[in-house]
C-alpha cells in the first residue's frame, strides 16, 4: 500500500457540510487525473453511503477488504460494513480503533490522496491520525457566521498542537443565487471565511455557493460534481480541489526538506 499524500477535512462543529465538501473534493481530484481515496472516519455518523450510494464491500485474498469503487475513487466507511440502524456504542479508544483498521485493513492500493472525513470536533479520532500517519495537512470546513468560525478556529488550534499544517479554509453554504431573478443573497452573512482564515493566517481555498443540485445529489448518492458538473458549486469545488493540489505540493516539498535536515544531523551526530 502507498498512500502518497493524506488530507483530514475537518470542522469544529457538525452541520457545515464538511462531507459534501470532502466527497466532491475527492472527486474532483481524481477528475484531475490523481489516484484518490475517500475514508470516512466519522463512525458514529457515517456520510459517504449516503454520499456515494450504497455497496457491497468484498475481501481480497488476503482477507483484507477491498474499497468500493464509485465515480472514479476509492472509498471506505464503517457505514458500508454495519447496518444503519445499528447505533455505535464505543468509547474513544474503540473509535480510534475502528478507524486504525479501516487503514490498515483496506486494500487500498497506491493512491495519490486519500481524503479523510473527520467527524465534527477535536477528539480521539482526529489525534490518532495525526500521530499514526504522515499528514500531508488539514482542510478546515466552516459556514460564514460567527458561531461556526469560533468552532473552526478550535479546530486550527488543535492541528497545531499536534503539528499537522493546516493547508487551507473552505466557506460552505457561502451565498444562494435565486433561480427565478439572478439576485445573490448572502443567507449565513459575508466573508466570514475569508476574514477568518486571514486572522488564522491560513490560505483561502474558496466558497462553495448553496444549490439544490448540492442536496439532492447528496441525498441520492450523485454528488453534484457528477450530477451537475456544469454548476457553481461543481465549479467552485474544482477549484478548490486545484488550490489544495498546489498547497500540498508546497506542503510535501517542506517535509521532504524538514526529513533530509533530520537526517543530516543524525548522520553528524553518529
Amino acid at each position: 500500500m502507498g498512500l502518497n499524500r493524506i488530507i483530514l477535512v475537518a470542522s469544529g462543529k457538525g452541520g457545515v457540510g464538511k462531507s459534501t465538501v470532502a466527497t466532491n473534493v475527492a472527486l474532483a481530484l481524481a477528475k484531475s487525473g490523481h489516484k484518490t481515496g475517500l475514508l470516512d472516519a466519522d463512525v458514529y455518523g457515517p456520510s459517504i453511503p449516503t454520499m456515494l450510494g450504497d455497496a457491497e464491500v468484498q475481501t481480497s485474498g488476503e482477507d483484507k477488504l477491498l474499497p468500493v469503487e464509485k465515480y472514479g475513487i476509492k472509498a471506505m466507511s464503517m457505514g458500508y460494513l454495519v447496518d444503519s440502524g445499528q447505533a455505535m456504542i464505543w468509547r474513544g479508544p474503540m473509535l480510534a480503533n475502528a478507524v486504525t483498521q479501516l487503514i490498515d485493513q483496506v486494500e487500498w492500493g497506491d493512491l495519490d490522496y486519500l481524503v479523510f472525513d473527520l467527524p465534527p470536533g477535536t477528539g480521539d479520532i482526529q489525534l490518532t491520525l495525526a500521530q499514526k500517519l504522515k499528514v500531508t495537512g488539514a482542510v478546515l470546513v466552516t459556514t460564514p457566521q460567527t458561531v461556526a468560525l469560533a468552532d473552526v478556529m478550535r479546530a486550527k488550534a488543535m492541528f497545531d498542537k499536534v503539528r499537522v499544517q493546516t493547508l487551507g479554509l473552505v466557506e460552505n453554504m457561502s451565498y444562494f443565487i435565486c433561480p427565478s431573478c439572478s439576485d445573490r443573497h448572502e443567507i449565513f452573512s459575508h466573508g466570514g471565511g475569508e476574514r477568518a482564515a486571514e486572522d488564522l493566517g491560513v490560505p483561502f481555498l474558496g466558497r462553495v455557493p448553496i444549490e439544490t443540485a448540492v442536496r439532492t445529489g447528496g441525498d441520492k448518492g450523485e454528488p453534484v460534481l457528477i450530477g451537475a458538473p456544469q454548476s457553481a458549486s461543481a465549479e467552485a469545488f474544482t477549484a478548490i480541489a486545484n488550490a489544495l493540489h498546489e498547497r500540498a505540493d508546497v506542503a510535501c516539498a517542506k517535509m521532504e526538506k524538514e526529513e533530509r535536515q533530520r537526517n543530516s544531523l543524525r548522520i553528524i551526530n553518529h
